[in-house]
C-alpha cells in the first residue's frame, strides 16, 4: 500500500506522504465485512480507542517532559530515580492516584461533584478531533474547523465552574470564579488572533489552512500581523488553559490547590490530564495555523532543498512544531512570577484585546491591497 502520493497545485509539485490512501482502504476493508450502521460504529469505535490511547500517552509524557524543563531552568535534575533518567515517574504516579482513596466533602452536591471532572476531560477530547496530524489523519474536519475549535474548547470553564462551587469549599469557590472571569476574557484575544490567519488563508477548515501554507508558513509570509497574532495568541491561550503565570484559579499560595482542592485519586487525574491536555491542543493549533502543521519547510523556488524536506513524514513536521510551542509555554511558565487577578484582567482588557482589534482590521487592509504572498 502506497501512502505517497504526487500532488500539483498552483505551487511547484512536491511530494507528501497522504495518508487518506490508508483510512479509505480500511473503510473499504470495513465497508465488505458489514452493513453501513456497522461501519461507522466500528469506525467511531476505533477512532475513539486510538484517541483515548493518545491522550494517556501525550498526558504522561507531558507531565515528564515539565518536570525535565522546569529542573533544566532551575539548574536542577528532575526525576532520576524511577527508571532511566526517571522516565517512570509519571507512570508511578499515576498508578498511585489510581489507588487513592476518592473522597467527597460533607454537604458537597454528590452529582456535580463527580460529573464536574468527566466535563473537563470531554472538552478536550471534542477539540483535538479538529486537529489534522498529517493529510487524511483528522477524525473531523469541518468547514467551520476554528469557529467549532472556540465552542467546544469553552465547555470546558463550565466543568471547572461546577467543581468548585459543588465542593462545598470557599477556596475552591474562589479559584472557580477566577477561572470563569480568566477564561471568558482572554477567550477573545485566542479567537481574535486565529481570525487573523483566517482572514489571510481565507478559511476556518483547518485542512484548508495547512494546504494554504504550501509555498511557506503564515508566521514567515503573513508579514507583522501574523507575529503579532502569534505573540498575543500565546499569552492568551497560555492564560485560558490557567498554567503560570496566569495560574490564579490554583494559586497554591493563596487557595491550596484552587478548584480541585477537594478532589482526590481518579478525579484529580482528570484535572491534572486536561491541563497538559489542552496545552497540546493549544500548542498543535498554533502549529497548524501559524507554522504549517504538517507542511514540510519549503522557501520559494530552491526545488532541491523543498524536494528534500518533502520526504520528512509529515507527522514529524506536526509533532516537532507542537513539541517547540510547548517549550516555549513550559519556559514562559518558569520564568516569569504570577500575576495578580487585577492585572491578569487588566492585561486583557485594556492591552490585548485593543491590540487584537487593530491587528485584525491591519490584516484585512494588507489582504484587501494584496500585499501577502498566496
Amino acid at each position: 500500500m502506497n501512502i505517497i502520493s504526487q500532488v500539483t497545485d498552483s505551487a511547484p509539485k512536491y511530494i507528501i506522504y497522504d495518508f487518506g490512501i490508508l483510512t479509505s482502504r480500511i473503510h473499504e476493508w470495513l465497508s465488505s465485512m458489514m452493513n453501513t450502521t456497522w461501519t461507522s460504529v466500528v469506525e467511531m469505535v476505533l477512532i475513539g480507542v486510538v484517541f483515548l490511547s493518545f491522550y494517556a500517552l501525550v498526558g504522561l509524557i507531558l507531565v515528564y517532559a515539565e518536570r525535565k524543563v522546569c529542573a533544566f531552568i532551575q539548574c536542577r535534575l528532575g526525576p532520576m530515580r524511577v527508571g532511566p533518567w526517571g522516565i517512570f515517574q509519571t507512570i508511578a504516579d499515576f498508578i498511585k492516584l489510581l489507588m487513592k482513596e476518592l473522597l467527597i466533602t460533607r454537604n458537597a452536591d454528590k452529582f456535580l461533584f463527580n460529573v464536574a471532572p468527566f466535563i473537563v476531560i470531554i472538552a478536550s477530547f471534542l477539540a483535538i478531533g479538529t486537529i489534522p496530524f498529517a493529510k487524511g489523519i483528522q477524525a473531523l474536519d469541518f468547514n467551520v474547523g476554528v469557529l467549532y475549535l472556540m465552542s467546544v474548547s469553552s465547555l470546558g470553564v463550565l466543568g471547572i465552574l461546577l467543581a468548585g462551587w459543588a465542593s462545598n469549599n470557599k477556596y475552591s469557590l474562589i479559584g472557580a470564579m477566577r477561572s470563569g472571569a480568566q477564561i471568558v476574557s482572554y477567550e477573545l484575544s485566542v479567537g481574535l488572533a486565529l481570525m487573523v490567519v483566517v482572514i489571510f488563508a481565507g478559511s476556518m477548515q483547518f485542512s484548508e489552512i495547512v494546504q494554504s501554507q504550501a509555498t511557506g508558513w503564515w508566521i514567515w509570509k503573513g508579514h507583522i500581523p501574523v507575529i503579532i497574532a502569534f505573540v498575543i495568541f500565546m499569552i492568551a491561550s497560555t492564560a485560558e488553559t490557567n498554567r503560570g503565570p496566569f495560574d490564579l484559579a490554583e494559586a497554591e499560595s493563596e487557595l491550596t490547590a484552587g478548584f480541585h482542592t477537594e478532589y482526590s485519586g481518579i478525579k484529580f487525574a482528570f484535572f491534572f490530564l486536561a491541563e497538559y491536555m489542552n496545552m497540546f491542543i493549544i500548542a498543535s493549533i498554533a502549529a497548524t495555523v501559524f507554522f504549517g502543521g504538517w507542511m514540510p519547510l519549503h522557501f520559494g523556488n530552491f526545488a532541491a532543498f523543498n524536494h528534500a524536506m518533502d520526504y520528512i513524514p509529515p507527522f514529524v513536521w506536526f509533532f516537532s512544531k507542537t513539541m517547540f510551542v510547548i517549550f516555549l509555554m513550559m519556559w514562559f511558565k518558569w520564568t516569569f512570577p504570577r500575576l495578580r487577578i487585577d492585572q491578569l484582567l487588566t492585561l486583557e482588557w485594556k492591552y490585548l484585546l485593543p491590540i487584537n482589534l487593530v491587528n485584525v482590521v491591519l490584516a484585512a487592509f494588507i489582504v484587501l491591497m494584496g500585499w501577502y504572498l498566496i
